[in-house]
């Protein structure tokens, strides 16, 4: 017999780790879509958020859930660098010039931080961690929670960046058509520069959820990026709106398949739902034929 209670919660346990995979989904599908270029190191930005998130609570003392911000802008100003250094070198090149910086900035990334922190796992602790808000038989830790609604907030402010401001409108141009976008006058570089730093940003902030429900380490960066990558196939490539469905339909079919076959299956059965949506549609649920 199933048991009620816990489907409730594996459901809302999916939903919350679904809504960390969308942010790490959508930074990683803006600067795809504006600068149409895959960058395998994006993980690394969610432990680097992570980190920044962890010291900002230890050695200053700050509510890990205000540091989650710092962390973005912190993460933001990385990112920036890494495009003017690295990525835009390399814009108008071979794919395979992408992909060797990308892996080598897991290599840089990753060992640059066990030297500095080393490889020993790490938790934040919050007000919350030994509370939990109960709905009749079931119940679910605040921390989820609040991971749930801080997701909400960055996402709203994403989107009220890309639809009313004028460097949203000039970022969904680019994205549209970069060379009629700098024919209208709009300094695309500054956009690129902008674009990865938005997105650097977004998987700091998945980073640091992840750090405060889960706990930290050198290569937490690895599984998550994967995953990434497979949300925003799902979703469709370029579409924040895929990446947030495509982020929740993943985190629901890992818990469920984690609770009816058990945890050994939870990736096999949510990278089947991405074959799956791909065979009835190649681009993705929101994804656009060319």
């Amino acid at each position: 017999m199933i048991d009620t209670v816990t489907l409730a919660l594996t459901l809302l346990w999916g939903v919350a780790i679904g809504c960390i995979y969308i942010l790490m989904a959508a930074g990683l599908n803006l600067i795809f879509g504006v600068m149409k270029i895959v960058n395998f190191a994006h993980g690394q930005f969610l432990m680097l958020g992570a980190y920044m998130c962890y010291w900002s609570w230890f050695l200053l003392g700050i509510n890990p859930y205000v540091a989650v911000l710092l962390s973005m802008a912190i993460v933001s100003v990385v990112g920036i660098l890494v495009e003017r250094l690295c990525f835009s070198r390399i814009l108008g090149t071979s794919k395979l010039n992408e992909i060797f910086i990308s892996l080598g900035l897991i290599y840089v990334f990753d060992y640059s931080a066990v030297m500095l922190w080393t490889d020993k796992p790490k938790n934040i602790s919050t007000p919350f961690e030994y509370s939990a808000l109960s709905f009749g038989i079931v119940s679910i830790s605040y921390d989820w929670l609040i991971s749930i609604a801080v997701v909400s907030v960055i996402l709203a402010s994403l989107f009220l960046l890309l639809e009313k401001t004028k460097v949203g409108r000039a970022m969904r141009a680019t994205s549209q058509d970069g060379v009629a976008a700098m024919l209208m006058g709009i300094n695309v570089n500054r956009i690129y520069m902008v674009s990865f730093g938005v997105g650097s940003a977004l998987a700091a902030a998945a980073g640091s959820l992840f750090g405060i429900v889960f706990s930290l380490n050198p290569y937490m960066g690895s599984i998550p990026a994967v995953k990434a990558f497979a949300i925003i196939i799902l979703g469709g490539l370029g579409s924040i709106s895929g990446a947030i469905i495509g982020g929740l339909v993943y985190g629901l079919a890992e818990n469920t398949a984690t609770f009816f076959l058990g945890g050994i299956w939870r990736h096999a059965v949510a990278f089947a739902v991405l074959i799956l949506v791909l065979i009835i549609k190649p681009t993705g649920l929101f994804g656009e034929g060319k």
